[in-house]
């Protein structure tokens, strides 16, 4: 029998059989290992205790206590194990899919019969016996020919169709469950004891179509989540009630800033305050720019489908586009364009605009680009989710040589907006080559360690995604934690030489003669609108105050003191606040309250005593004490307070 050489995490080798599996590997190291054993990482990927090892790899053996393949193993399985449950209670419910997500998992499901949340109670019962029953779980690879049998005899179509869908020559792995069976890639843990009982919860219900087609029937997609531990779940149960408060689409109605509406699905029309959020942080955005050497341009909205088939987004993108075709005078047939899903094949044609020499490199081309894509109406989701947005884009062309260092730019600058944004807590993902790719392995190589290179001498570690770049180049990816705990993936990086040589991009070199440049796409905050609600939610709309859409409203006790009222919002709007008058006839509680919930920063209140005094009573935002000052001090701490981080 031919022998594998394995290399362990320390270094150490040892030499087994091939076609040793990982669960032999962790017995012949200790039985204590054996038992704690869930998974391996084998040369970087997830694999199942029971697969076997055919060739010289590096290995490392996963237990409880290693977060992410734990969480990812607990989620599969329940997963399988909520379907076995759903066909214990109700036998003629058909089986579909059921992949892991944030936090947890959903299964859809064809049952006649809607889910209620009386079921989901019962199948969670259900899901508790059969992890106490502790069953194993063991996997072995089919033919294509004995899986359709199987489940064609046991009247699951929609298994059936998966089995049809899998290429040719790849292998059709089972898992068994106990006694219940399912189409999976796996990996999954060893036995359904191996899951804790008391950590997970299933959620709701929602519709979903097979395979996100509309036309195919309609299922039950039911929720759930779930962590290692009964602590986990709860600290995640009081997120989501605190995530429940925060929400964007809450705090949007409360603080006026925007809505949506059937007519314009995915589209937000802003309203006054929200639309002073947007614009006063793309003045911010707009001076970070221009302040780090970018310039800044506009492309059309609408372009012919003739550089989206240069670019390949006809070919790859298509679907996510939305057609405006036209009747040009003097022309055969209808012009077709495309409203732009993105702004990279415009900027090209900007570079290409006149010869570029090396001296013009690197050339920042910056856009607050508005773009629309087209996401399936159960995608959208408040201004979070959306068909039209604006991103900070923009695209660096460079030379090869270049790259550390214009990364290392961007990740500084990066690193300054979040901190100006009140976000301290991000980490930095790197994903390296996929198996397709184009591009020598030298050239990804290199390109690698540049990015990896940037990282460290901007001051950070990041995260591997080994595989996860895309076909043509590595990219980082910038996740920031918000003030409860979530995690959200905004600013990129991505290295791209494709899309210069499709698009015929040179410049002349020191040689004299032509080259390509690379262009790195890259986006701080991403989509405006998405940022803007993670804005919201994280500051509970108690934005600073520079970014306050109503920073001041000042308030009568009295109608004798309408006249003081009117001005103090004067000298405040000359020192540059949006501050505002209400002199209505209503009690100074109630005014108070209905300011607190629209969440203004400051609420002044004004009677005899402050016309007076010429002061002031001040009101913080979620403070309940009230405070007397000067004017003019107040007129001072609030003009400065006031400025943009970058102008103090």
């Amino acid at each position: 029998m031919s022998q594998i050489t394995l290399t362990f995490p320390d270094g150490n080798k040892r030499d087994y059989p091939a076609g040793v599996t990982a669960g032999e590997v962790a017995e012949s190291i200790s039985k204590s290992l054996a038992k704690a054993a869930i998974s391996a990482q084998v040369d970087g990927h997830h694999w199942d205790l029971q697969w076997p090892i055919t060739q010289d790899a590096r290995i490392s053996i996963n237990t409880m206590k290693d977060q992410v393949p734990a969480l990812e193993l607990i989620r599969h399985d329940l997963a399988h194990i909520m379907a076995r449950a759903v066909q214990e209670l109700w036998p003629d419910v058909k089986v579909t899919i059921g992949p892991v997500r944030d936090y947890g998992w959903f299964y859809d499901f064809d049952r006649a019969e809607p889910f209620t949340p009386e079921d989901l109670g019962a199948i969670e019962a259900q899901m508790k016996k059969i992890i106490n029953a502790r069953d194993p779980v063991r996997t072995e690879i089919w033919d294509r020919d004995r899986a359709l049998k199987y489940y064609e005899d046991r009247n699951e179509p929609y298994k059936v169709e998966l089995v049809n869908r899998i290429p040719e020559g790849e292998p059709l792995r089972m898992y068994w469950h106990g006694y219940w069976q399912d189409l999976c890639r796996g990996p999954h843990l060893q036995s359904t004891g191996q899951v804790p009982a008391d950590a997970f919860k299933l959620t709701h219900v929602a519709g979903a179509y097979w395979l996100g087609d509309a036309s195919r029937p309609m299922l039950q997609r039911i929720y759930g989540i779930a962590f290692r531990t009964r602590d986990d779940l709860k600290a995640h149960m009081t997120m989501l009630e605190e995530a429940a408060k925060r929400d964007h689409r809450k705090l949007g109605r409360e603080m006026d800033l925007f809505h949506m509406q059937e007519e314009a699905p995915g589209q937000i029309f802003w309203h006054p305050n929200g639309w002073t959020i947007y614009t006063t942080l793309q003045d911010y955005m707009r001076r970070r720019q221009r302040a780090d050497g970018y310039v800044e341009v506009n492309t059309p909205q609408v372009v012919n489908r003739k550089l989206w088939e240069q670019s390949g987004h006809w070919a790859n993108y298509r679907e996510n586009m939305f057609i405006v075709e036209v009747d040009e005078e003097g022309a055969k047939e209808k012009v077709i364009n495309a409203l732009k899903p993105m702004n990279c094949p415009c900027h090209v044609q900007i570079f290409n605009q006149g010869i570029k020499s090396y001296r013009d490199l690197p050339l920042r081309m910056a856009e607050f680009g508005s773009c629309a894509r087209y996401e399936p109406s159960g995608a959208l989701h408040g201004i979070m989710r959306v068909r039209g947005f604006t991103q900070d884009d923009a695209h660096i062309f460079c030379t090869d040589d270049q790259i550390e260092d214009e990364t290392r730019k961007f990740i500084e600058l990066l690193a300054q907006v979040y901190a100006d944004l009140g976000f301290t807590d991000w980490r930095i993902k790197l994903s390296t080559r996929p198996e397709k790719r184009i591009g020598s392995e030298e050239s990804w190589d290199r390109v690698e360690a540049a990015l990896g290179n940037a990282c460290k001498h901007a001051g950070y570690d990041f995260e591997l995604q080994e595989g996860e770049g895309a076909f043509y180049g590595p990219k980082l990816e910038f996740v920031l934690t918000d003030a409860i705990g979530r995690d959200w993936q905004c600013g990129t990086l991505q290295v791209d030489p494709n899309l210069p040589e499709r698009l015929d991009a040179s410049y002349i070199g020191q040689d004299g003669n032509r080259h390509r440049p690379v262009m790195l796409h890259r986006a701080c905050l991403g989509s405006f609108e998405r940022f803007i609600g993670i804005l919201i939610e994280s500051h509970a709309g108690k934005l600073p105050l520079w970014l306050a859409p109503r920073q001041v409203v000042v308030a009568s006790i009295v109608s004798d003191a309408d006249d003081y009222v009117l001005e103090v919002v004067r000298q405040l709007q000359a020192r540059g606040l949006r501050a505002e008058a209400d002199i209505r006839n209503e009690k100074i509680n109630y005014k108070v309250r209905e300011h607190s919930l629209s969440k203004v920063p400051y609420i002044f209140a004004i009677g005899q005593k402050e016309v007076s005094d010429k002061t002031v009573s001040v009101r913080r935002l979620g403070e309940t004490r009230t405070e007397t000052v000067a004017l003019d001090s107040i007129l001072d701490q609030l003009s400065a307070e006031s400025l943009p981080p970058d102008l103090r």
